[in-house]
């Protein structure tokens, strides 16, 4: 499978954040470049992780007491499985 090619996006700094980013890149010996695409990439990740966690949440709450909710079965094998460990640790 053909590497997608790169796509340039210019983002204007404010002064104080491009000095903090050339700074960085100075003292760590990376480029610049890649310094803000790591921090846009983490950022978007965790975007990602807190719309998941917020859309599960957001389940649970609706669907909290309902037949939805846990399995009681599955929650009583979970905590058998869990009591189970805790003889091993003694």
């Amino acid at each position: 499978m053909p590497k997608a090619t790169p796509r340039n996006f210019h983002v204007p700094l404010p002064e104080a954040l491009y000095e903090r980013l050339r700074k960085e890149a100075e003292q760590s010996a990376e480029p610049a470049t890649e310094i803000a695409r790591r921090a846009i990439m983490e950022f978007l990740e965790k975007r990602r992780r807190d719309a998941l966690y917020s859309a599960i949440n957001g389940y649970a709450r609706r669907h909290a007491g309902t037949r939805l909710d846990l399995d009681e079965e599955l929650e009583a094998a979970s905590l058998e499985h869990l009591g189970a460990g805790q003889d091993e640790v003694e």
